[in-house]
């Protein structure tokens, strides 16, 4: 298999991996999101120490850690952990059609963060595309009566962390070590007040860890959910162009919406309809802008 297929593979399953956690987060849905956030940390580092220390690494992640780019990390680890948080909370509220329309939304999020914080040009077509999916966010407020504040945070949140990330000069895999490796104390210290039952009254619950083995083993594994997919999705997009890449990041929310819709239930209304529609339209567009202006771009450089 060529190095391309290898990328092309690895990121199937970088989104395949993403699109069903919905199933794995809803399998724990009886543990608090903050515990689940907190072992997701914990067990992320160990592992990520283990990779790094492999790789003989682990002198790069203390001088990361130590070095000017601190704070651009701590708000990465910020942002990220509240999309994290945000998005555990949505599987178990039973609100995995916002999280999926929330990650539809994103990548014309990031397309508005280029234009206000890079001073990045938008094309007509994605100017339409972006106008198309704020009409689609306004249709689904002026239905439900709400706006989908959860999709918007969860775009929102992840634009933010990819902006900051852009401007972080490591890999992905050495950056999100140094992002678990801050959030662990924390981490850390919540488990240990949790355990020694010194939170507040109505915080304190039970530590989930130990209750039962199912339980335990999937708050162990929530962290190679966390980590694998970021490894693979850096092995794949060194060897694939970034317009698959993009493309091919739509499967996640399709199969989030899989899951909402065909696997527990969720209502999906005639205003969840129209606004979804407009919102595939605005990708569409966006998509065949971007696939059209790189091969002109290719064209051109031959």
């Amino acid at each position: 298999m060529s190095e391309q297929g290898k990328g092309f593979w690895a990121m199937i399953a970088v989104c395949v991996i993403w699109g069903f956690a919905p199933i794995f987060y809803h399998a724990i849905s009886g543990v608090p999101v903050i515990e689940v956030l907190a072992h997701r940390t914990l067990w992320s580092l160990v592992l990520f120490l283990g990779i790094l220390g492999l790789q003989g690494r682990l002198g790069e992640l203390r001088a990361a850690l130590t070095g000017p780019a601190f704070w651009r990390l701590l708000f990465a680890a910020v942002t990220i952990s509240l999309n994290w948080g945000l998005f555990i909370w949505a599987v178990q509220s039973g609100h995995v059609v916002q999280s999926s329309l929330g990650y539809y939304i994103f990548p014309l999020v990031a397309v508005v963060m280029g234009v206000l914080v890079f001073g990045e040009r938008l094309s007509i077509a994605q100017g339409v595309a972006v106008v198309l999916a704020a009409l689609a966010v306004l249709v689904l407020t002026w239905g439900l009566g709400v706006a989908p504040w959860i999709s918007l945070g969860l775009a929102i949140s992840f634009g933010l962390y990819g902006v900051v990330k852009k401007a972080l000069p490591m890999g992905p895999v050495l950056s999100v070590a140094c992002e678990v490796a801050i959030l662990s104390p924390l981490a850390l210290i919540w488990l240990v007040l949790q355990a020694t039952e010194l939170l507040p009254a109505g915080m304190l619950q039970p530590i989930s860890i130990g209750r039962d083995w199912e339980t335990t083993v999937l708050l162990v594994l929530s962290g190679v959910i966390t980590a694998v997919p970021l490894i693979l999705f850096s092995y794949a997009t060194r060897r694939i162009s970034m317009a698959t890449v993009g493309l091919m990041q739509y499967l996640n929310p399709t199969l989030q919406f899989f899951c909402a819709v065909v696997l527990f239930g969720e209502a999906f209304t005639i205003w969840h309809m129209i606004a979804f529609a407009m919102i595939w339209t605005a990708l569409a567009i966006y998509s065949g802008s971007a696939v059209f202006g790189s091969r002109i771009g290719t064209h051109r450089g031959s």
